[in-house]
């Protein structure tokens, strides 16, 4: 896909359209090939990125950083002010730009951005932009790029409407590198929980003391049951971070932080989480809520089974409900799906020992403005705070402080032998980020 992806997109001449499923590398596909035609020596915008959420805005603009390209990229979304914005897009002057339709509307209609010099317009994830209803929002945007040359839209999953918003004629190349069966037929085992009642809290939170310190995503359709649940699961031990869309942007990048980096080996959230968010590892996707179709069952599980793994998904059931009909007999599969009823009668009483994940994050107050390196954290960590340099996980230095993925069992050790110690020089402090919400 990838391959093809680039050729398709260098060879020009025509816009591209690019099905494939979650977890393959679609932002590579189309940003290793854009990144290689854009000036990196111009000062001027060439490339926007729209994409539906802040967090695919963040994770892609991110991707691109991690390539050593030396563009520069910003990602633009609402929930924070966007005066702070244009002032950064003044002082980085940004080649690349990710932006939710929205908030890009908003930095076109009030001159912030100079959109003269765009050549590609990307579209991630465009069959969602036409589920939350961004036709007019997308057409506002076209209509402001002028010198716009080449289109590419993505998707995993197939979307036979083509947007209303693209110019007429419109005739991409298209790359369907969907399967003809089910992915989860071949790298996701599918099992039934029976709850006894119509309130599955307690079969979840033994379902999950069976999994123990494995990741999972807890799936629910509703904001109120995901603050219900987590709290449920907190109050009894379980480490977990809850991720939905009433929560502040702060909250939301924390909460993916800690689960992401195994600080929380839970996520409780809504569908919000089932779309663009690589996190690598995810072992295990429940849905305590059945999904509310056909496509958020494919991105929910797309969150696990990513590239070549494999992954298992637990329908927790309630005496009512039963798998429904497009994951048993998926249209596009000439066989049925296995589905495995899965016992946790003999798993202990959630109040029993409830497995904690791995790791915890500590925070350290000096970042990238006290010119701290990922190598300076990874040395003071081992030399003062006695760790081997293959049990710290992922670190991360911002501007003003760093946070380091650490053995949980050592964690307590680790903060006293740190405790007003100095790194490169400097006096720091030595703190354990805190999973409260």
């Amino acid at each position: 896909m990838q391959t093809a992806a680039c050729k398709a997109i260098t060879e020009g001449g025509h816009d591209v359209v690019i099905l494939s499923p979650t977890g393959t590398g679609k932002t590579y596909a189309y940003l290793i090939p854009i990144a290689s035609m854009l000036d990196a020596l111009s000062d001027e915008l060439q490339a926007v990125v729209i994409l539906p959420g802040r967090e695919l805005a963040l994770q892609s603009a991110n991707v691109l950083k991690g390539m050593g390209t030396g563009l520069r990229t910003m990602a633009l979304y609402g929930g924070r002010p966007t005066m702070d914005e244009h002032r950064k897009l003044r002082q980085e002057r940004p080649q690349i730009v990710f932006a939710t339709p929205g908030r890009l509307n908003d930095h076109l209609d009030k001159g912030n951005i100079d959109a003269d010099d765009v050549k590609f317009l990307v579209i991630d994830e465009f069959d969602k932009m036409l589920q939350m209803g961004f036709q007019n929002e997308m057409s506002q945007i076209i209509s402001k790029l002028p010198s716009e040359e080449h289109r590419v839209l993505l998707s995993a999953t197939d979307a036979e409407e083509i947007p209303s918003y693209l110019r007429d004629g419109f005739e991409p190349l298209r790359l369907d590198f969907l399967p003809k069966e089910q992915t989860e037929e071949k790298r996701v085992n599918i099992y039934k929980v029976e709850s006894p009642d119509k309130d599955k809290l307690e079969t979840l939170a033994r379902l999950l003391v069976g999994l123990g310190n494995q990741s999972s995503i807890v799936f629910l359709n509703y904001r109120d049951s995901v603050e219900r649940t987590a709290q449920y699961l907190k109050e009894r031990g379980f480490t977990i971070s809850m991720f939905h869309g009433g929560l502040d942007q702060v909250q939301r990048e924390r909460s993916l932080y800690l689960f992401s980096n195994g600080t929380a080996n839970i996520l409780v959230c809504t569908d919000l989480a089932s779309r663009g968010l690589d996190i690598p590892n995810i072992e295990n996707i429940i849905h305590y809520h059945i999904p509310e179709g056909e496509d958020a069952y494919i991105h929910r599980v797309g969150r696990t089974a990513r590239w070549d793994k494999h992954g298992r998904t637990f329908f927790i059931l309630s005496p009512q409900e039963t798998i429904p009909e497009y994951v048993s007999n998926p249209s596009e599969s000439n066989a049925s799906v296995m589905i495995t009823p899965y016992d946790i009668s003999g798993t202990a009483a959630p109040t029993d020992a409830i497995p904690q994940p791995k790791m915890a994050t500590v925070y350290i107050g000096k970042g990238k403005k006290d010119k701290i390196s990922k190598g300076d954290i990874v040395g003071f960590l081992c030399k003062k705070g006695g760790l081997k340099g293959a049990e710290i996980g992922r670190i991360d230095v911002f501007e003003r402080y760093s946070y380091a993925a650490v053995p949980r069992q050592k964690l307590r050790q680790l903060l006293k032998l740190t405790r007003n110690e100095k790194i490169k020089g400097q006096k720091t402090v030595t703190e354990e980020v805190s999973l409260d919400f």
